[in-house]
């Protein structure tokens, strides 16, 4: 089992930067695919980026590329998502999610077997 807890989200303005975090609990495989899915209101989950644990391989939706980048802490079992340059059409929340599945297609949301709670960003313009 694996527990996960996110927290970072806030207010911010457009053209502004935040940091999200994802501090992983639990049994956790070196396998695993740790990263970010977001959710609008009246949209569906959408993949924003992924890293493989064990190499730290990222992945990155079209939308986010340039703007985002994730990272991982072995030693605090945390993910981070840095955003920049963040526009009002980033408002979502943002759910952490780990997959211990292989193989795995990264965006697709059904491939992670674990989720958080989610924390809201939202962007002002």
């Amino acid at each position: 089992q694996v527990q996960l807890v996110e927290s970072g989200g806030r207010l911010v303005q457009a053209g502004g930067s935040l940091r999200l975090s994802c501090a992983a609990t639990g049994r956790t495989s070196n396998n695993a695919h740790l990263g970010w899915f977001r959710q609008a209101p009246g949209k569906e989950r959408e993949f924003v980026s992924t890293v493989r644990w064990n190499d730290a391989v990222t992945y990155y939706a079209d939308s986010v590329k340039g703007r985002f980048t994730i990272s991982r802490d072995i030693a605090k079992r945390t993910i981070y998502l840095q955003m920049n340059s963040l526009k009002p059409e980033d408002t979502a929340v943002y759910y952490c999610a780990a997959s211990t599945m292989m193989p795995i297609v990264v965006a697709n949301h059904n491939a992670y077997n674990y989720w958080g709670q989610g924390t809201q960003v939202t962007v002002s313009s």
